[in-house]
């Protein structure tokens, strides 16, 4: 059986050219998305969530993957420091303060939970979960199968990786069967 996935109407792309979404996921209602967005099968991304940071830069979510009502994902920041609190135009040349920038990756069976903001250059490693209301700064070491929470977060406790990993056989068989 194949599960179609399902967009709101309610959600604004920027770049819909650069969005691909996987069998069985969700979008839901009032999203932003002004990155490239590549969600993979069985995956939800709730109401009021913002993937933002520029065309040349991308959100990928893995298979099986929750991003929660709220969560901010950034791809590209100023540095507050040393430059304009604004988007200059591609065309004016740039002072050469770095700004902070970077692709955000989820792999599979990884989540961030209500109203997190993850900053640019993130890798989320397999089984990994954000709690509700955490701050990710930028390449932050994370390790497998693990939660995390916190302004900034630290490791709490160890996920469950085999019933984990069960569950989502056991939607992989439903699915065969069907």
């Amino acid at each position: 059986m194949i599960i179609k996935p399902i967009i709101s109407k309610n959600i604004r792309m920027r770049y819909p050219e650069l969005f691909t979404i996987g069998e069985g996921s969700i979008v839901d209602d009032f999203c932003y998305i002004s990155v490239g967005l590549s969600v993979g099968k069985f995956s939800h991304i709730s109401t009021g969530c913002s993937f933002v940071g520029g065309c040349d830069n991308y959100v990928r979510i893995g298979d099986f993957c929750g991003i929660v009502a709220g969560a901010r994902l950034v791809c590209n920041t100023v540095d507050f420091v040393n430059d304009l609190a604004t988007i200059i135009p591609k065309d004016v040349l740039q002072v050469e303060n770095p700004i902070n920038k970077g692709d955000v990756v989820f792999a599979d069976y990884s989540a961030i939970g209500a109203n997190s903001v993850m900053m640019p250059n993130n890798y989320v490693p397999e089984g990994v979960v954000i709690g509700a209301l955490s701050y990710v700064p930028s390449n932050y070491p994370f390790e497998p199968w693990m939660i995390y929470f916190g302004t900034p977060i630290k490791p709490r406790k160890k996920r469950n990786r085999d019933s984990v990993l069960k569950q989502a056989e056991v939607v992989e068989k439903y699915l065969e069967s069907s």
